[in-house]
């Protein structure tokens, strides 16, 4: 504990006293009494309200509770930890599931899913992504989750073209607890995290809070992170009243590992890295140790949910969130020109390159208010309200070292520019129940979004964006009850949603997209059995997808892809085999299409017709047998099957990815303790917790990328168009074990 105190920084040591100042006050002077947990369970789900659906609606979804993620909570991310719900492929640039970590649902990209935290836009404003390494550790303060798959219910922030998932962090407790957790690795991975709450005191306040370090070495060569984390929240509860501030962030330390291989190194040496490298005065290939992206991130939050009668309810939400950082990068032999330099004369020679180290910086501040207010009856619940969110965020370059540093003074920046963005929604949405078998749902949703851009690239280019846009986004749906165990559900849904910065970088033309989403659903629920079936159809105009290419700094380039469409099905089912073993299988079927692919190729267009989209497997599949001998024990054999993709539009063979079936085995054991008379137990429980990724040693690659470009200079006269593409290996057969004390 104290090497893992020292490690921090001052501000973060500050909080820390902070928290066990406040844990101390709390045990000394507080007196915990109880209280309904039910009324304080569901006054924490109503932050959450206004962006999730409940069980009976016409909206595709799944449900992950705090009790589903520990399981396999060993320090991997969120990303990782959903890798087993329908329709979902999941990668890492490390390969083992610690530092930078990806999702895609139904094959559209983690920049087209919606993130929210206690109803708080989540996604990157510019880029529209999330980035899980921000969150280190953040899975053991999740009270629970819901993904929903397609366009979903409206949701604050960017619109959801695939999925959303909407966090709620940690709920109120009434009793007085501690945990301490470990777990080590593969790959020198190592979680700590220290956990408390003060349970209800005087029947109205908690104090909570949890302090992380996950540290891994990662898969792929020198892919190294050391991801630091805190939460805090207070709250104030009583029978119609809940306030909580909340307080989460931390800092991450990742080397980078986002350049990928190519096929020839992938054969031969799969978890070579090609960051940081350069070669020395004598000709000898080295690597740069501190080719890592250093970034902070805090987020203040502050919910008052206030219920007035049995009908009225309303939520007031608030949120500041401060980023900053850098990617760091050593660059060898790089043009003047490319910093600015004047050109040098150094004993009668002219210097026009140098190495150098170069640091380039996001410094942004976040902005955001929600505010809803809620109608139920017996057949109404409606809910109305909006979200305004500012950001106001700085793109900066440094150069820290360099051979020759030209006129160059400390601290220049070689680029700077600014963004703003704004974004309000209005929305009212509804769900009435006709009769006994039919219940309606509506949701209407106006977002205006205004983004403006003024200075320079990080390639020294004007960089300057001033646009709008205004979305109505309609929802309807219908869901039928044939009897108690059976239920008929159809929605359609509309959604909008604006280009990033990256898309505007590489095409300062670029559409907006707008999708068109159908569902059709059977549930069917009968004791210990479910079942559940939706076919969709998913209607793209102007459908921004994968090019396959990456930018400078590992960004996805997007491009519009005219008319697509996603049409597929999705299966799941929870199977009681035995009384102590169960399976729940799912499987997504589909088929993805441009309905028109034209492309320049050997300086000529050609139409490829229909065309398969990029990062779309027409099959995806998975697991999970459950087997629990004991109350205390679980075993479960993890399975996934993700059939072949494509990494570009245009069905290249050198872009094709194999199909994959790897195969993780998790176990968890608890060891409950009660007290015997004025004897109480140290801990209440220890739980022992075992993982195995990949059991069968699969090698295989989730995620990559694709590229050409035209080379007119080997032929002069004519123009050839050359491909390339790059690969991120996943990790063979590894480890993690942990052991947590609940006290």
């Amino acid at each position: 504990m104290k090497i893992l105190f020292n490690n921090l920084s001052k501000t973060s040591r500050q909080r820390l006293s902070l928290f066990i100042f406040l844990l101390s006050f709390c045990s000394v002077y507080g007196q915990k009494q109880q209280q309904d947990s039910t009324k304080v369970q569901k006054l924490d789900e109503v932050l959450v309200k206004a962006v999730r659906v409940d069980a009976k609606a016409p909206i595709t979804h799944s449900n992950v509770t705090k009790k589903e993620i520990a399981k396999r909570n060993l320090g991997q991310d969120i990303p990782v930890l959903l890798n087993f719900l329908p329709s979902v492929v999941t990668t890492t640039d490390a390969g083992a599931g610690v530092g930078y970590t990806g999702i895609r649902v139904r094959g559209v990209s983690s920049q087209s899913t919606n993130i929210t935290i206690n109803g708080i836009p989540y996604n990157d404003a510019e880029s529209l992504g999330t980035f899980w390494v921000n969150l280190g550790d953040f899975a053991s303060s999740v009270e629970s989750l819901q993904l929903q798959r397609g366009v979903g219910t409206t949701t604050n922030g960017s619109g959801a073209f695939g999925a959303s998932i909407n966090v709620l962090t940690d709920a109120v407790s009434n009793d007085a607890s501690g945990e301490i957790s470990n777990s080590f690795g593969s790959y020198n991975t190592r979680k700590h995290t220290v956990k408390f709450s003060t349970g209800l005191m005087n029947n109205h306040f908690e104090i909570a809070g949890r302090l992380s370090n996950i540290v891994s070495d990662g898969y792929i060569d020198r892919a190294s992170a050391d991801l630091k984390s805190y939460f805090l929240q207070g709250s104030y509860v009583d029978e119609n009243t809940l306030i909580k501030a909340v307080l989460f962030g931390g800092n991450e330390v990742t080397y980078q590992s986002w350049y990928g291989i190519d096929g020839e190194t992938l054969a031969n040496d799969r978890t070579f890295n090609f960051a940081g490298i350069y070669t020395d005065d004598n000709g000898n290939t080295q690597f740069y140790d501190n080719e890592v992206d250093n970034y902070s991130q805090d987020h203040y939050q502050l919910h008052w949910n206030q219920r007035y009668n049995n009908n009225w309810s309303t939520t007031l939400g608030l949120n500041y969130t401060y980023g900053r950082g850098y990617f760091e990068q050593f660059r060898e032999d790089d043009d003047f020109a490319t910093y600015g330099f004047e050109e040098l004369t150094v004993n009668g020679q002219t210097v026009n390159t140098t190495d150098l180290i170069r640091r380039r910086w996001l410094d942004n501040d976040f902005y955001v208010v929600n505010a809803t207010a809620n109608y139920k009856n017996n057949e109404l619940d409606m809910i109305f309200g909006g979200s305004y969110s500012h950001y106001n965020g700085d793109h900066f370059g440094e150069v820290i070292w360099a051979e020759f540093a030209s006129q160059s003074d400390i601290r220049d920046r070689y680029y700077d520019g600014n963004s703003k963005k704004n974004d309000l929604s209005v929305f009212s949405k509804a769900n009435f129940r006709l009769n006994d078998n039919i219940s309606l749902y509506g949701d209407l949703q106006v977002r205006d979004v205004t983004y403006n851009t003024t200075g320079t690239t990080s390639d020294l280019v004007t960089f300057e964006v001033d646009k709008n846009f205004t979305f109505f986004n309609p929802k309807a749906g219908i869901t039928y009850d044939l009897n108690n165990d059976n239920s008929l559900y159809f929605s359609y849904a509309r959604a909008n949603r604006e280009p990033n910065r990256t898309d505007f970088e590489s095409n300062p033309n670029i559409e907006p997209e707008q999708l068109n989403d159908f569902e059709l659903g059977w549930r069917h629920s009968k004791g210990n059995f479910s079942f559940n079936a939706n076919a969709y159809y998913m209607l793209y105009n102007q459908q921004l997808v994968l090019s396959g290419r990456l930018d400078d700094v590992g960004n996805p380039i997007r491009t519009n892809s005219g008319e697509s469409y996603r049409l597929g099905i999705e299966l799941e089912a929870v199977v009681p085999v035995l009384e102590k073993l169960t399976f729940q299988p799912n499987l997504t079927l589909s088929t993805n299409k441009n309905k028109e692919t034209i492309i320049p190729f050997d300086g000529e267009l050609r139409n490829l017709g229909k065309t398969d989209i990029s990062f779309s497997p027409e099959v995806v599949a998975a697991n999970a047998i459950v087997y629990k001998p004991i109350d205390d024990l679980q075993m479960s054999l993890l399975s996934k099957y993700v059939g072949e993709q494509f990494m570009g539009n245009t069905e290249a063979d050198l872009s094709r990815l194999d199909s994959y079936f790897i195969n993780d085995f998790n176990i968890t054991y608890q060891l409950s303790f009660r007290g015997n008379g004025d004897s109480q137990p140290i801990f209440k429980s220890i739980v022992f917790t075992g993982l195995v990724n990949n059991i069968f040693n699969v090698e295989y690659v989730s995620n990559g990328y694709y590229f050409t470009y035209d080379d007119d200079f080997s032929n002069p006269g004519t123009i050839t168009t050359v491909e390339g593409a790059g690969y991120y290996p996943q990790a063979t057969r590894n480890f993690l074990v942990g052991v947590t004390l609940n006290f």
